[in-house]
């Protein structure tokens, strides 16, 4: 029979988990999201997505314990405080969040996001509001029974497509860098050339076009009014064991500082091109220019860029003559991972510091 005895000692996960998961699923998530060995006799509750109902799991010195409990009507509410985005938010940000919905019944989830942004005084760097990023957070809410958003409006099915095919300009360009003539650098994002951008990628690389998520740049390079290569950038990796050694900065700095990263997630040099050195030399002039446009365009700066090699299919050569150095490889388990084994390619990790104290002022914790 299960015991709870006023000595034992009781976690509840915050986020509400899959209640498919079995024994072994639920002991891997008290390790990896409550940090405690699930042998050690303490009381792990769970809720279930839709906070209808609940399961423990407790270990006795004979095996483990496993209880549900299914309201027949309304939800339980558990969670004393919410992580998103390396934000906590309490109960009483919560209700806040409860009143503005309440007060605005006719908004849509859009105005909800941006009045919300407004009243927390939320914004990026650059004074832009954070309503993406709030969107996230009040859809994290909902699933999670906190909150009850207005329905669903409108998708945006335009933005989700994949890109239009484009016609280029894919006349043969090849012979030695010095006759290539000057490079035409341009940063195309939110501008009329980023569809020409996104069509590229989409046909040419071979991972495609995906849209990428937060802070992000995109670049067309040109010889002759001809494009030769695209590059994309993006917000960097929040957890990434051989890039944080090699920063050596601590989980507080790495919160406060993951966005002074830049993350290289496109590098596509057009196949009708065949210029030698072409590839490094793109790097070169971009390691010197991610910086300012950053700053333009974010109003932040940007120490250090890092981007991954899939080695099994390329070396990574036109990085290593740009200066960027190997930091070590990925696990291949992707954040999520429950099963401490690979259910992905293993890729290299490079890196090039843009500001030669990059360590001291990533690991700055204030």
């Amino acid at each position: 029979m299960l015991q709870i005895t006023p000595q034992m000692r009781i976690l509840a996960a915050i986020e509400p988990v899959d209640f498919r998961k079995g024994i072994d699923a639920l002991a891997q998530l008290c390790k990896q999201k409550l940090e405690t060995d699930p042998f050690s006799g303490c009381l792990f509750l769970f809720r279930s997505r839709s906070a209808t109902a609940i399961k423990i799991l407790v270990y006795d010195s004979q095996g483990f314990w496993i209880a549900q409990k299914r309201l027949s009507k309304g939800r339980f509410k558990m969670a004393i405080e919410w992580k998103y985005r390396g934000r906590i938010f309490n109960l009483a940000e919560i209700e806040s969040i409860r009143r503005l919905i309440a007060e605005n019944p006719e908004a849509s989830r859009w105005a909800l996001s941006r009045k919300l942004c407004e009243a927390w005084d939320w914004k990026q760097p650059n004074g832009a509001l954070r309503d993406m990023v709030c969107r996230g957070l009040l859809l994290m809410l909902e699933r999670g029974g906190e909150i009850e958003l207005p329905p669903v409006r409108r998708r945006p099915q335009g933005r989700l497509a994949k890109p239009k095919p484009v016609v280029a300009d894919d006349r043969l360009v090849c012979g030695p860098l010095s006759e290539l003539g000057p490079l035409t650098i341009e940063q195309v994002r939110r501008t009329r050339q980023e569809a020409l951008f996104n069509g590229l990628v989409e046909q040419y690389h071979y991972l495609g076009y995906e849209q990428p998520v937060g802070e992000h740049l995109k670049y067309l390079v040109s010889a002759k009014g001809q494009v030769i290569a695209c590059l994309a950038w993006s917000s960097s990796p929040r957890h990434l064991g051989c890039r944080d050694r090699f920063i050596g900065w601590g989980m507080e700095a790495r919160r406060r500082n993951i966005h002074l990263l830049a993350y290289n997630t496109r590098f596509l040099i057009l196949p009708w091109v065949t210029v030698p050195h072409l590839a490094s030399h793109i790097l070169g002039r971009m390691a010197r220019q991610i910086p300012c446009d950053w700053q333009r365009l974010y109003a932040h700066p940007v120490y250090l860029l890092e981007t991954f090699i899939d080695p099994e299919r390329y070396r990574g050569t036109c990085y290593r003559a740009a200066n960027w150095v190997t930091l070590g490889r990925t696990t291949g388990r992707g954040k999520d991972d429950l099963t401490h084994k690979p259910n992905r390619s293993i890729k290299e990790v490079l890196a090039l510091p843009v500001h030669r104290r990059f360590r001291a002022l990533l690991s700055e914790a204030r």
